[in-house]
């Protein structure tokens, strides 16, 4: 769930015109996919877990 700036505004900005992950295309993951019927998932990372909800708001909130 990245989010991205414009594709304008990366190629002008010299800090960011030199990433390798611009190289890259952006995977998109459709939260109805993730979530598969459930409120909550679970994310392994560095070996933390983090918790992806939906809130009542249907928003959505990463919390370590």
């Amino acid at each position: 769930m990245a989010i991205s700036a414009p594709r304008e505004a990366l190629e002008n900005n010299p800090a960011l015109r030199n990433n390798a992950a611009m190289e890259q295309p952006i995977t998109r993951i459709n939260s109805r996919d993730l979530f598969r019927q459930m409120r909550e998932v679970e994310i392994a990372h560095e070996g933390r877990i983090y918790r992806l909800r939906l809130t009542q708001l249907n928003k959505l909130i990463l919390t370590a």
